[in-house]
């Protein structure tokens, strides 16, 4: 298989979720972690960082070191996968990442799409709607880390790099690849162009004048994955491991109304810890105590959650103590070091709730790679490391799932599902 497409998610959920649907289309997609572990043996290599919510010079140190790494391994064409709202704050990397990219493949303008129809987020005239509203007036408007108060994503944009974004809207964009090239023509000298994905239709056109086109894109997922599908095309996938077994634990650091449904329907059949992050005393002591009682429940082989949030009530104090990013980072650190300690202790299978913690949890086990499974009944969030010790995780996006989620993702690697 001749290289030919690196991706590089801004977070590891939102990797894995690319890397499965690319499995599932029957393309080999193995899914790294690590600079190191890309070698050129696949025609695609999918790398998850965690560059959505750092600083900007942390995100570009962690850029330059996958985009070197394609590079030497033969992928010259690049995506960069943010989230399907291009999540981000004023202050940013998305446009930032763009700039690099674009310099570094010495390539523009960089072209830019954000939405999944399918899950109802669209973009309109330039404009992001969340579940049928502006995101400014959705549940997003609320996000502890990337609350996003512009609808306007040209103009959100823009605020994050020092070159004009232009935009092809979904007029333009429904007539197809010509059209959209003659739209950017018109818009003359762009360091990046913006393209609407207002439903499928235009998902498709935008993806069919990408693959013909250049070599830097930046896209949500369904449009990495189309893009992808496109250059590609069917190829056989390798069989992949099994799941592996052993103890099984839930660690939930994200926040909000869907991982507490999970976790209350969860702690109907199982024992759940929730940790309190405001507690002053050092990440390892509060991790020691969380393996204290986790072992208690090791020792009966039955599985357990730890979670970092109770409810709004916890959120608010330690973000009045510690802000919303050191909130969540700390919530990330212990969880973390709880599964480096449980590892240690046995458990070979981590059910992992929030795009940040399941980054933090990763790292943690010094995971270099996994093969992600394609997506089943439960969607996509399922990978296993290979190799003799084996690892299952699921790695779920805080939002994702039903209330019944947790248990039945634990049923479905007991099973060995998918």
């Amino acid at each position: 298989m001749r290289p030919t497409l690196g991706i590089l998610a801004d977070d590891f959920t939102g990797a894995l979720m690319v890397a499965c649907y690319l499995e599932g289309a029957g393309i080999y997609a193995p899914l790294v972690f690590d600079p190191a572990a890309i070698d050129g043996t696949s025609s695609v290599v999918v790398a998850g960082a965690r560059t959505r919510t750092v600083a900007v010079d942390d995100a570009l140190t962690q850029v330059e070191a996958f985009a070197d790494a394609f590079i030497r391994a033969g992928y010259r064409a690049m995506v960069y996968k943010t989230s399907a709202g291009f999540d981000s704050t004023a202050d940013g990397n998305i446009g930032q990442v763009a700039d690099f990219l674009a310099d570094r493949l010495e390539l523009r303008p960089v072209l830019m799409a954000a939405g999944f129809p399918s899950f109802n987020i669209t973009t309109h005239q330039g404009y992001l709607f969340y579940r049928g509203r502006l995101v400014s007036e959705s549940i997003k408007r609320y996000d502890p880390l990337t609350p996003m108060s512009d609808p306007d994503l040209v103009r959100f944009l823009s605020l994050q790099t020092p070159h004009k974004v232009g935009l092809v809207d979904h007029s333009q964009v429904r007539k197809g690849p010509v059209a959209i090239n003659e739209a950017i023509l018109r818009l003359g000298d762009c360091g990046h162009v913006f393209l609407d994905v207002s439903d499928e239709a235009d998902l498709a056109a935008v993806c069919a004048f990408a693959a013909g086109r250049g070599r830097v894109f930046v896209a949500s997922d369904p449009v990495a994955v189309e893009y992808t599908k496109l250059l590609l095309g069917q190829q056989q996938v390798k069989p992949a491991p099994s799941h592996a077994r052993g103890p099984a634990v839930v660690l939930a650091g994200t926040v909000g109304p869907v991982i507490g449904r999970q976790l209350n329907a969860f702690s109907c059949f199982y024992p759940v810890l929730t940790v309190d992050i405001s507690d002053p005393r050092p990440v390892e002591s509060l991790a020691a105590d969380a393996l204290e009682w986790a072992c208690l429940h090791l020792a009966a082989d039955r599985p357990f959650a730890v979670a970092t949030s109770a409810g709004p009530d916890d959120v608010a104090r330690s973000q009045t103590l510690f802000g919303p990013i050191g909130a969540a980072r700390r919530a990330e650190s212990i969880l973390g070091t709880l599964a480096r300690l449980l590892y240690q202790k046995g458990v070979r299978r981590f059910v992992v709730a929030g795009g940040e913690t399941s980054g933090a949890v990763v790292s943690s086990l010094l995971v270099k790679s996994v093969r992600a499974l394609p997506e089943g009944p439960l969607g996509t969030g399922f990978c296993v490391t290979e190799g003799a010790d084996r690892t299952s995780f699921f790695l779920k996006p805080g939002k994702h799932g039903g209330d019944g989620l947790l248990l039945d993702v634990l049923r479905a690697m007991e099973n060995g599902d998918s």
